[in-house]
């Protein structure tokens, strides 16, 4: 269970990590500064297993992967939104970000809301609202993928055949 940090529609991916602070490769430095214009209080009190809640279009803009990354290196459970760019959909999925599409609960849920997900059945659980709602759930494989950290670790391990 975590709490909710909830957006708006087209949350793009200089919001969710802006370009001034992409001289950087280290994850932890990334995350130090993820959601700092639409947010200037979100990285310093994001907790592990929080949730990001947003609109349609979230992760539009540039293909950068730093945008998922520094999410989940902050602690970021899992984003559920109404809809995700294809792009941030597809970098997420690579670095075993899970991410949800969900219209229902991305318009009811609420800031500060706290929530759970069954990512084998896709349910999303509003312990606040005593409510659910139902997204989408991962096939297998990428329930795996998301599991093992990734794309790479996902292709290292088919390789040693598991």
């Amino acid at each position: 269970m975590g709490k909710v940090y909830k957006y708006g529609d087209n949350v793009d991916t200089d919001v969710i990590i802006p370009a001034r602070y992409l001289n950087s490769f280290d994850a932890q430095e990334l995350a130090s500064h993820a959601m700092a214009d639409i947010d200037a209080s979100f990285a310093s009190t994001v907790e592990k297993g929080d949730f990001i809640v947003a609109g349609k279009n979230f992760g539009c803009g540039s293909s950068r992967e730093h945008a998922p990354l520094c999410l989940k290196t902050a602690g970021v459970q899992c984003v559920i939104a109404a809809s995700f760019a294809r792009i941030f959909y597809r970098n997420s999925i690579n670095i075993g970000f899970p991410i949800l599409e969900c219209e229902v609960a991305s318009k009811d849920i609420e800031a500060n809301d706290n929530i759970s997900v069954d990512y084998d059945t896709g349910i999303i659980t509003n312990h606040t609202k005593n409510k659910t709602y139902q997204a989408q759930p991962f096939p297998p494989f990428l329930q795996k993928m998301i599991e093992l950290d990734g794309l790479v670790n996902y292709v290292k391990a088919k390789k040693r055949g598991q």
